[in-house]
């Protein structure tokens, strides 16, 4: 009757060792591994509270300025670092400000597609819209020569977004913006005058304007 418990026994036996191999050998690979770890308690922290930038950082879009002009992605009209933006006229430029942190108040943000332009940038610019569009006289419907553009001297700003654009056709006067191409409702230019008398009639395009005439 008890001659298979003897067997049972060691059958037992058996597998509480195994089991307690198997749990000695984790606990030592598991000890390997964090033995290899560098100490937490000496190791430096790859960022901390204190590193972070006082401002965010900017989208990889965004990550170098350019001395010609050229506009990254979000500029607004309150980057200064931007020589697009930095190097428009200053009286452009306050009354931009101004418009837009009352034009934020309605949730709408002035995005800056193009500011000031170097005479380069401007150039390049104008040989691409003639390329384009197969001659002098149909280029300059669209683009300025350097010598005659208002975004070279820092007088025009190309405005990004619809609701943005909507906003100033409707508001830009009381801040002396005003839209002065008909076929370029982004393109705004300071006039004083318009705070009182509203803005004047705009050209067609820019081949309109007696100062592409120069």
């Amino acid at each position: 009757m008890n001659r298979n418990r003897p067997a049972r026994a060691s059958t037992r036996a058996f597998r509480r060792l195994l089991v307690v191999g198997v749990v000695v050998v984790a606990a030592a690979s598991a000890a390997a591994v964090f033995s290899s770890l560098p100490d937490s308690s000496s190791a430096s922290p790859a960022w901390s509270q204190s590193d972070a930038p006082a401002q965010p950082p900017r989208d990889e879009n965004r990550a170098g300025l350019d001395e010609t002009g050229r506009v990254a992605d979000g500029v607004t009209v309150f980057d200064d670092e931007e020589p697009a933006v930095a190097n428009l006229d200053a009286e452009l430029l306050a009354a931009l400000r101004q418009a837009a942190s009352q034009a934020a108040d309605d949730g709408v943000e002035f995005i800056v597609n193009s500011g000031w332009r170097s005479h380069e940038y401007q150039d390049q610019l104008f040989q691409e819209a003639v390329a384009a569009y197969g001659s002098r006289e149909e280029a300059v419907r669209w683009v300025a020569t350097p010598a005659t553009s208002p975004h070279v001297s820092g007088d025009a700003v190309d405005i990004g977004h619809e609701d943005a654009m909507a906003w100033l056709s409707e508001h830009g006067a009381e801040y002396g913006l005003c839209q002065i191409y008909d076929n370029e409702p982004w393109h705004y230019e300071l006039r004083p005058e318009a705070i009182e008398h509203g803005c004047a009639v705009t050209y067609t395009d820019p081949s309109q304007d007696p100062r592409m005439q120069q």
